[in-house]
Parts: structure tokens; sequence; C-alpha cells
């Protein structure tokens, strides 16, 4: 079967070479859009639940909110883990699925049984999901500075909240923009407990009072000379002397009764329970980018970076935009410290077939086989979303050194049988076919077998299964793509490219230096064959001994 590709490549040279061409440019298409990062994603498929139970104690959010929401987790379907947290007005609930659960399944059977239970919940208790990100999605923070100091964290919040939140949200990829630090505002009523048991008046009344006085009313149309009028009662709270002229009812003499004659009604700040600072300077607020999941790290960041320097113009006089934390700078020197040392072993391999094959042109042939393999395992990796991190290039890495083997050897033996037969335009492919054919299958093989050598990686589980499995892919892929290009590329750029004077192998000084040093330690094992086996299994047992 090997024979038969062989010859069918060497008769068919066009389609093989158009097809390299097509896979150079689909490889290079994957390369621009392969998602980069700086380590694999080693967080589980989860899905988190936040329910805010405002002034509950944790005793309370437990028993009213996390138990309920907890038990009913247990019975969706793929989850394996539930985790519950319950603190001071919040719960938190983890369900971690199996880790071949695709993640928005998961999100839609979680909201499945969460609409279920939800109704059992106390009126107050607002429970949602948590974004579509994973535990690694925090890619980018910032922190708003005024130098000038004429914002206070007040305003500098509600500039987070109102402007760049929503901007920042409309980025590709950004799954959540969650704002840390500085004030909310908030109109708060501080109800005098003594004057409401005067006019014997309960407490829920006031928020009544407090809805029904916030809100717009249509009232139909009327028509006017042709033309329609919409009425409506217009009742929005604008500001605090509103709220204060809230009417609550009458007193015993007839007169109404308002919200400013039994409470103090002002602006303030909703109840925090931490601060955001920044360099020991001062408290700021911040913004986090939380990336949705299988997004491109760094196409995100850029995205984001972009927006951030559009909304700069928006900004009032004195608001800067401070980064904290950008992963694009991990990223960007994982890549390129690994890139280096790819180049650097690409360089050291190509030096070495100049050497050995003292050809320029039949080392060109081997050569042009490594980028070609990298291109193929680039598209498989796009394919399956593999993202481009250190340890997928890794996998690469390691297989550079073992794709060109196959190519050396076939070129040596092409150079055997010129010496042979000196090639000619008549017989030039089949010197070619001949010499490809003789080494071919054993070649191919050779190189199946170390393809298949990271199978046992595959058998890794959970976060080593997750930091592992992406070197054995790319390794796997580009030695694959090498064992298709020995039996298909290599011949019919063996036909095209190699000609002219070659060296027999026994003038190449450096090979007649290795020969030198190599041909008496040959002779010596042959010589002493059983020392030479009992050596090795010496050496084996020292090294499997603790």
């Amino acid at each position: 079967m090997i024979e038969a590709i062989i010859r069918w490549s060497i008769g068919n040279r066009f389609f093989i070479l158009l097809g390299t061409l097509m896979l150079i440019v689909m490889g290079l298409a994957a390369v621009k859009n392969t998602p980069i990062d700086a380590l694999p994603d080693l967080s589980d498929v989860q899905v988190i639940i936040k329910t805010s139970y405002p002034g509950q104690a944790p005793q309370v959010v437990e028993d009213q909110v996390t138990y309920p929401l907890t038990t009913a987790m247990l019975s969706v379907p793929g989850a394996e883990i539930v985790r519950g947290y319950s603190f001071f007005g919040d719960s938190y609930v983890y369900i971690i699925f199996d880790e071949n659960t695709d993640l928005y399944w998961a999100r839609s059977r979680v909201l499945e049984y969460l609409s279920q239970v939800a109704p059992s919940l106390p009126a107050n208790a607002k429970p949602q999901l948590g974004p579509d990100a994973t535990g690694v999605g925090w890619v980018y923070i910032y922190a708003l500075v005024d130098k000038t100091g004429q914002n206070d964290i007040s305003k500098m919040r509600s500039l987070q909240d109102w402007f760049l939140k929503f901007e920042l949200q409309t980025v590709p990829g950004v799954s959540e923009v969650a704002a840390l630090g500085g004030m909310v505002k908030q109109y708060q009523v501080k109800v005098n407990p003594e004057k409401l048991r005067a006019y014997g008046m309960p407490l829920s009344h006031i928020q009544t009072a407090i809805q029904r006085g916030n809100k717009e009313i249509g009232a139909s149309v009327v028509e006017m000379a042709e033309a329609e009028y919409m009425v409506r009662v217009s009742g929005y709270l604008q500001s605090v002397e509103d709220l204060k002229s809230i009417p609550l009812g009458v007193n015993k003499n007839g007169t109404p009764l308002l919200l400013e004659d039994i409470a103090e009604v002002d602006v303030g700040p909703q109840m925090r329970r931490g601060v955001a600072e920044l360099n020991g300077e001062g408290e700021v607020v911040g913004g986090i980018i939380v990336m949705r999941f299988g997004e491109n790290a760094q196409n995100v960041i850029d995205g984001v970076k972009a927006k951030l320097e559009e909304l700069k113009k928006g900004l009032p006089d004195g608001v800067e935009v401070v980064p904290v934390y950008d992963r694009s700078a991990l990223i960007e020197r994982a890549v390129k410290n690994l890139g280096i040392k790819l180049l650097e072993e690409f360089a050291i391999v190509t030096l070495v077939c100049i050497i050995f094959l003292f050809h320029f042109r039949s080392a060109f042939v081997a050569i042009i086989s490594l980028p070609i393999g990298i291109l193929m395992a680039f598209i498989v990796m796009n394919l399956q979303g593999l993202n481009a991190n250190i340890m997928s290039l890794g996998g690469i890495a390691i297989a550079i050194g073992a794709m060109l083997p196959g190519a050396i050897v076939m070129i040596e033996n092409m150079h055997k049988h010129m010496e042979e037969t000196p090639l000619t335009d008549e017989n030039r492919w089949q010197v070619v076919s001949k010499a490809a054919i003789e080494v071919g299958p054993a070649l191919f093989f050779s190189l199946l077998i170390i393809t298949i050598s990271f199978i046992p990686v595959f058998t890794l589980e959970a976060q080593e299964g997750r930091m592992f499995s992406p070197l054995a892919f790319t390794k796997t892929y580009a030695m694959a793509a090498s064992a298709i290009l020995a039996i298909t590329l290599i011949p019919v750029l063996m036909g095209y490219f190699i000609r002219g004077k070659i060296i027999p192998e026994h003038k190449n000084p450096i090979n007649r230096i290795l020969a030198a040093v190599y041909m008496p330690a040959l002779r010596t094992v042959l010589k002493f064959p059983k020392m030479t086996i009992l050596a090795g299994i010496g050496v084996l047992i020292i090294g499997v001994w603790p």
C-alpha cells in the first residue's frame, strides 16, 4: 500500500504540489486564527449560581437559600460535585460537571432546575447564573484614578457602572465586566420608629408607598383637532425632595402625612464590606474583564484596550484608566520565548542537515518539510479548538527533531542510487521511485510508531490531562504530518531539486570523523555481546532502583 502511494504521488506530481500549496494557505490561516494563551485552561466545567439575600445572616442564608439550591442541583444531569457557600447576604452554589460536558448545555440544564426551585426561595432572594467563563477568565483589570481629586469614589463608581461597564461588554469575547471598590449611591430612608408607632403605621406601608410613588401610569389618548395626544401620569422620582414628598396618608386632623414627617431621607453609600486600593495611594474604583469561555484571550484583551482608548475621550477631566493586570504581557512573553527556542531549534536542525547531507539542494528538500508539517499540525489544532500555548507549542518543539530523519534517510538512499546510476532526464523519476520505494514503507511505519508513542498521555484525566493533552495532541499531529509527507511530498521534491554532483558519504569529512569514533566502539560491543547485554541490563536496574 505504501509503495502504491509513493508511485501515485510521483505519477501525479502536479496534484501533490497543488495540494501542498493548499495546505500551506490553510495552515497560514489556521496560525492566524488559532487562539493564543499562556497556559492551557485547567479549570473544571462549572456553573455558578449567585443569590443575593440582603441583610440575612449566614445561617439564614444557608437554611433558606443555599440548602434548597444544592439539593436541587444534585439532580442535574452530568453534575459530579455540588458545593454551597453561605455568607452575609449572599449565597454561592458551584455545580461542577464531567470534563466532557459542553458548558452551554450545562448552563441550560442548571437554568431548567433553577426555574423549578426558584418559587420555593424567599421573595427577596434573587438567584442568577454567573458568567459563561472559566476559572482563568480574568484577563484584564483596570483602575479609575482621579489625580485632581475633583471626583469622589462614589462618582467614580457611577462612572464605572453606568458608562464603562456597558461599553466594554460590547467587546467581542467579553462575558462580564465586574466592578470593585468605590461606593454605590443609593437613596436612604431612615425611619423613626417612635413616630412610626405614634402614627400607628407599619413599616411595610412605607415601602409600598415608595414603590407606588415611583412609577408612571398610562391613560390612553385624547383626540383633538385630528391629532392624538397621549395621556400619562409621570411619577418617577427625580430627587431627594421628590422622595420626601411622597404621601403616606393623613393624620387625625386630615393633614397629609409625608415621608419626611416620619423619616430622614438623604443620599448615601450602599453598605460595603471591602475596598479597592492601588499602590497604597488611596481608594480607587476598578473593573475586571472576564473572558467568555473558548475565546481568544489575546484578541479579547486587544479589543478591550482599543475600546478603553476610545472611551477615554468621554471621561471627566483628570480621570485616568490605569492597567492593573494584563495577561497579554504574560502571553507575549511566553509565546515569544518559545518562538525563539523554536527558531533556534529549526536553525540547528537546518545546520545539521546541511553538514551531514553535504548538498544544499538535498538539505532544502528535507528542511522544507518541517514548516509544512507544522502548518498541517496547526490546521488540525484549529479544527479541534486547541489554543496555541506553552504546552501545545512545546509538543511541536519536541516533534521537530523527530520529523526530519525520515526525509534524510530517503534522501541519502537517493544519493546512493545516484552514485550507482547517474541521473538523466529520461531516468530521473525511475531512480527517484526506486529509491523512495526501497525505504519508504520502513520510514513510514517507523515515523508512525513515534507518532503513537504519546498515546498513554491521552489516558490522563482531570487537571493533569488538561495540562499535558495539548502537548500530546500537537506532537502527534506533527509526527503524523511528517509520516504523510515522507511518502508523498518528499519523493516529488527529490525529483525536482536533487541534481548536480553528490559527494559520496565516505568523502564527507564529518562522516569520516564520526565513523572513526563509532567503528571501534561497534567492533568492541560485537566482540563481547554477552557483556554488552549484561551492561545494558545493569544500567536499566540502576535506573529503576529508587
